[in-house]
């Protein structure tokens, strides 16, 4: 639980890189077709499924898949869609095949997203004196209501957190992990969560970096590094707190937007937090001045 940065670093460019005389070539030849398959693997369809879902012969998708086809905008539309592929992955798609990107990508603070950042923040200010926050598919913190502040500076005695991340603030032993009494129980069902994301995205090279760095935190057990198929998750989490020497607790749910016609939109969700009793409740209440 944090305050979100105000602006993240941009890796550039040395002045001094040496690029290959042609960055197109290092590319494989039928990108198309690899990102097909790639996205058939990780849904574990068939090239006989996704025909039929797509409604096309198998054998046009086998033409697409070794680059014997070039697939028209509408197919792929088609495809990306029987294999539940994100948005910002569809516009990959289509650039792949050399069409132009469907689908805009606007920060929220533009004016064409302006009465959805509204909404949003509607939200968040609803939610209080309970935390809620706006955290996008790497788990960023973008927004947070002041009851996350709060509950924040409360927990860490005062500091900001160390990170505007939300699975950095729960794995660095000097952030958010130091206040959470069931750690282990909260940061293996993230971990949960992080394996399935990136299984079920193979072009999403930061998801897998974001996991790999959180596997490297001290004291996380060695069978988090593999995915596990067999733990069923439990039907509610609760997060529990350590704040001025008492425990708190809280469950959460998350609000997403229903067929998003853009990138940001798409990769969104809110997370509002609950407080799993009466005394944690009355904590909240005391901290925003309402008790």
């Amino acid at each position: 639980m944090s305050q979100p940065r105000s602006g993240r670093a941009r890796p550039g460019l040395a002045s001094d890189a040496i690029l290959p005389p042609n960055p197109a070539a290092t590319l494989p030849r039928n990108r198309v077709g690899v990102l097909l398959r790639e996205w058939r693997a990780a849904r574990r369809v068939s090239q006989l499924g996704l025909a039929l879902e797509a409604g096309i012969s198998p054998r046009h998708l086998s033409c697409v898949e070794t680059g014997r086809a070039q697939p028209s905008r509408d197919l792929l539309a088609r495809l990306a869609e029987a294999l539940g592929m994100p948005l910002r992955e569809r516009n990959a798609l289509l650039v792949a095949a050399g069409f132009a990107p469907r689908y805009s990508e606007s920060p929220l603070g533009t004016p064409e997203l302006a009465r959805i950042r509204h909404a949003i923040e509607c939200i968040l200010v609803q939610q209080e004196p309970f935390p809620a926050f706006v955290l996008d598919r790497h788990w960023n913190i973008l927004m947070a209501n002041q009851a996350a502040l709060r509950v924040n500076q409360s927990v860490l005695r005062g500091r900001p957190a160390a990170h505007g991340n939300m699975i950095r603030q729960f794995f660095d032993p000097d952030d958010l992990r130091a206040a959470v009494v069931n750690w282990e129980e909260v940061a293996g069902e993230l971990i949960r969560h992080l394996h399935s994301a990136v299984a079920a995205n193979p072009a999403d090279e930061a998801g897998r970096a974001l996991l790999k760095e959180a596997l490297a935190y001290p004291g996380v057990p060695p069978g988090w590094r593999t995915r596990s198929l067999d733990a069923a998750p439990k039907p509610l989490l609760t997060t529990v707190l350590r704040g001025e020497g008492r425990d708190r607790a809280f469950f959460s749910t998350i609000t997403t937007f229903g067929t998003p016609r853009d990138v940001t939109l798409d990769e969104l969700h809110i997370e509002c937090c609950f407080p799993s009793d009466e005394e944690t409740a009355e904590w909240c209440r005391v901290l925003s001045g309402r008790s």
